[in-house]
């Protein structure tokens, strides 16, 4: 029978008591989002993930959860509101009924085509004006991430604006993209991201608008016959703490998150084609790339 001495009690309760303040400066964020494992957004987001581990040492976990495994958009930004989410990584449009300032980023051809003039749109005072308005919505912003520009498929012909007319298209939950499309003439429905592939095949809408990376991605060219390369709007993300993680955060370790953040920001690919040139090769992903 093994019995412990007094001494070694007392070396064991002083080791936890050292042990203690070490496990409490570790940090751990869960970030969900809503694009595939293969995309541009959850790449980079591991690539932060991994940049803010080595500079912490360790003391800051970024956990990414692709594809909504924690909620829709919606769902997500709440969890951030409420605490039950670190962070989320959400698109511009799906944030417009948490802040309807943000939605200006859903006007068509507001993001300059020059990446040069577009980040210096980021990051100056607009950006920053931006940023600053989810102060008071229960947010952290922290950085605007381009994430490709938009282009149109469809099951009919677009060969020109008149076309638009009659056609059902899935939006993102944003009135200035409903508005986008009833200007030409054709119905805008609100639908979840995960919903669309299956709503293209079987009719419920007729076509979309994503950028060139996610409609290969998804396979979208599996169940769409026509490609439009238009580049007629931007897909800005926004990158949203809890306000009471962030402040949790050491000042240094919030300095520290930061660069990584701005430093990853998507590269859009440069589209290959103008306005109006429709693609109409089904069932090739090399019609989409």
């Amino acid at each position: 029978m093994s019995r412990t001495t007094p001494l070694l009690s007392s070396v064991l309760l002083a080791s936890l008591t050292l042990a203690a303040p070490a496990l409490a400066q570790e940090y751990v964020a869960k970030i969900g989002h809503l694009e595939s494992t293969q995309q541009s957004r959850h790449i980079h987001l591991e690539k932060v993930a991994e940049l803010v581990a080595e500079r912490t040492d360790g003391d800051v976990e970024f956990q990414i959860f692709p594809q909504g495994q924690l909620g829709n958009q919606r769902q997500m930004n709440e969890g951030v509101q409420l605490g039950t989410l670190e962070a989320t990584v959400a698109p511009a449009a799906f944030l417009g009924g948490f802040n309807p300032l943000v939605s200006i980023l859903d006007i068509p051809y507001l993001i300059p085509e020059d990446a040069d003039a577009a980040a210096e749109l980021r990051d100056g005072p607009f950006g920053q004006a931006l940023l600053d308005s989810f102060s008071d919505k229960g947010m952290v912003a922290i950085d605007l991430w381009p994430n490709g520009k938009k282009q149109f498929t469809s099951n009919e012909p677009l060969d020109s604006l008149e076309d638009f007319a009659g056609q059902k298209f899935r939006v993102m939950d944003s009135s200035i993209l409903i508005e986008q499309f009833n200007a030409l003439g054709a119905s805008a429905i609100a639908l979840p991201f995960g919903e669309l592939y299956t709503s293209l095949q079987t009719g419920v809408v007729d076509g979309e608008e994503n950028p060139l990376d996610t409609i290969k991605a998804m396979k979208f060219y599996e169940v769409q016959n026509y490609l439009v390369v238009s580049d007629h709007g931007a897909m800005e993300d926004v990158i949203l703490f809890n306000p009471m993680f962030w402040d949790s955060l050491p000042g240094e370790y919030q300095t520290v998150i930061k660069p990584p953040l701005s430093k990853q920001r998507l590269k859009p690919s440069k589209s290959p084609a103008p306005m109006c040139a429709s693609r109409t090769k089904r069932n090739a992903p090399s019609s989409v790339t």
